[in-house]
Formats: C-alpha cells, structure tokens, sequence
C-alpha cells in the first residue's frame, strides 16, 4: 500500500516548471511538425537495392504522395503495438510530411529512389531519445521530509506543469528525476520498400466541418483510401487567423478537416456520409455539435467543383428541412497551429486503417 501511494504522490515544484516545460516535445508519439534528420535513422545491418528498372528515378520531396511497403520489428526494448499499419509487407500510401507514420520513415523516404529496398534500418520508435535536459535534481529544501519520505526510485510525480517524472536516485541531500517518456530511446528494425511516387492529379479533396476537429481528423485518418489530413480553419473573414481568433467568435471561421483521398478506394459520398454519421443528432444544431457550442463549432460540407455540390446537397436534403448543415463552395483554409496537427494520435490513439477503438477528444 505504501508503494501503491508513492507512485501517486504529487508534488508541486513550481521552480522546475520552467526547465522542465518540454511537454510538446516528447508527446506520445513524438511525431509533431519534424524536420527531417538523419539521426532518426541509422543503418545497423545492410543496405539493398533491388534491381526494379525504376530504380535512380528522382528521390520524393515534401508535399509528395508515396506508396511504401515496409516492415518493423521491435529492438531490444518493448514497443508497444504501433498506432499504424506495420505488419510486414504493409502497403500504405501518404503524404510525404503530413505527418503520420513516424518521423524516420519520412525522413528515410527523402533519401530514397523509387524502386529503391532498404533493409535493417533502425529506427527511432517516436518517443524520442533520453535527454539530459530533462534531468533534474531536487534538493530537500525543495521537498520537505514527509513528501520524500514516501518517495522510492521509481515513484511516479506529477510536477506542476503537468508532466509526469519518474524518481531515478535518492539520497540523504537530494532526490533525481528523469521527465523523459517511459520509452524514449526505444528503436524498430524497419524494411522499407519505396513503390511508387504517386500522380497526385488522380486524388481528390474534401473539406468538412464536423465540431472540435481533433476527433474528426483522427476517424478519417482510419480510413481505407484517406491519404492525408490537416485541420484548419475555413469559411472566415479574417486571413491567417489564430486558433484563439477562431475561438472568439469574431473571425466567423469554423473548425475544418481537409482530407485528401483516393476516390478509386474510397468515393467522396462514402467520406459525406462518416461524417453526418459522426455529427448523430448535432446535424440538426445550429452553431453546435456535442457540448461544444459557437460559430467556429458550426458544421458544413465545403465542396470544391460541382459534382461535389450536388453530392453534398443531396445527401443533406436526405436528412429533411431540420437539418442546418450548411453546404458552401470552400472559400480559403487556413492550416492550424502544428500542435493540433495528428493531435489524438500523437496522444496515443490509434490511427491504423479500419480500427473501431472509440475515440476519446478530451483523455
């Protein structure tokens, strides 16, 4: 019991709030807005080009829809079951950047030739490498006798700024703690097959708005033939607005989706009617969807040419003269700020196609 209390004891350290306030940095996974380096990836066994004729074909550049097979395998360490399609020989299909999948496939993938076969690559799982920076020492004047008398190594904190430590030393002076995620430094062994550089003229785009956007973006990303995601804002008056512009009410954007799919695998009416699916009830609320409320929360289908029109109005009309979504030409969308990019898989949500876990917007 005493055990069970230690690792729950919290702690306020108010004065390592702000060395330690790195949270955005090591997220689960840590797959946020990365530049591509080479130190995500490194060759631990060996190389292989196939003799494909297409190999020496130009390499793939951010913005590039490729068709990859790959494989990983844990290395040494435990790694959780991938919140992606992994199994060996996968073929998945994406944009180069978008960010999914993990940060060393992308930045591999930049450094390779169509046709090109690269094996044995070892690869940074998405937590992450240790960190010094994310160690510290905490002297007993900073802790009181009592709180670190219930601390053992391996006592779980909660600091002020709301990440999670693990207690890594204890003496007489001082205790140690390391903020870095519990797998940081864990490493797949990855197989990866470049297939194709795809012709982006035969993908198609749908704008939508659906409420909060985080859930909307993560649901389609689970679907066969969706490609590529972003979450901005549309339909406003006011360029390049902030997400708390769009919050106040005072830009009249809403919360938006832009997703870019494969209209041979899955059609642009399939993707209509997951949406209505997902507003339930809400398709009959004005300015609302769920408890969130506002004009930003207002939900729409933005078409981009006419067929799209016509589709869309359809469908909307099927629901009766109660439904309120609203059904507009797409007028310009602004991406959002990066930490609402992939926010619910970087959380630790899955994203692999077809997966029917329930998703969860707020914990």
């Amino acid at each position: 019991n005493d055990l069970k209390m230690c690792t729950k004891t919290m702690i306020i350290i108010s004065q390592f709030a702000s060395f330690l306030y790195l949270r955005s940095t090591i997220a689960f996974p840590a797959m946020s807005n990365y530049v591509p380096k080479v130190n995500n990836i490194r060759n631990t066994i060996s190389l292989a080009l196939t003799t494909n004729p297409l190999v020496g074909s130009r390499k793939p550049r951010n913005g590039d829809i490729v068709k990859v097979s790959w494989d990983l395998k844990p290395e040494r360490d435990f790694v959780p079951e991938p919140l992606f399609d992994a199994d060996a020989d996968t073929e998945i299909t994406f944009v180069i950047g978008d960010g999914n999948y993990l940060p060393a496939l992308h930045e591999l993938l930049l450094t390779m030739h169509v046709g090109e076969t690269v094996t044995g690559v070892e690869m940074d799982a998405g937590w992450g490498e240790k960190r010094k920076d994310l160690i510290a020492t905490i002297h007993n004047s900073n802790i009181g006798v009592e709180q670190k008398s219930k601390l053992s190594v391996g006592s779980e904190l909660f600091l002020s700024n709301g990440m999670k430590a693990k207690v890594i030393e204890i003496t007489d002076e001082k205790i140690t703690i390391d903020a870095s995620p519990p797998l940081a430094g864990a490493k797949y062994i990855a197989s990866v097959n470049l297939l194709s550089i795809e012709d982006q003229g035969r993908f198609e785009t749908l704008t939508i708005a659906l409420g909060c956007f985080w859930g909307v973006e993560l649901e389609f990303m689970r679907v066969p033939g969706v490609v590529g995601t972003i979450v901005g804002y549309t339909q406003g008056v006011t360029a390049n607005p902030t997400y708390e512009d769009v919050c106040s009410g005072k830009t009249n954007h809403t919360e938006a989706v832009q997703i870019l799919f494969d209209p041979t695998i899955v059609s642009y009416l399939s993707l209509l009617k997951i949406g209505m699916s997902h507003l339930g009830d809400s398709k009959y609320l004005l300015n609302q969807v769920g408890n969130d409320r506002g004009t930003q929360y207002r939900h729409g289908i933005y078409y981009h040419n006419e067929e799209q029109k016509q589709i869309a109005m359809q469908l909307i009309d099927s629901y009766g003269d109660d439904c309120v979504t609203e059904c507009l030409c797409c007028t310009h969308f602004y991406t959002a700020e990066q930490y609402h990019q992939k926010y619910l898989f970087k959380g630790g949500q899955t994203a692999k196609k077809n997966a029917k876990d329930i998703i969860r917007c707020y914990g």
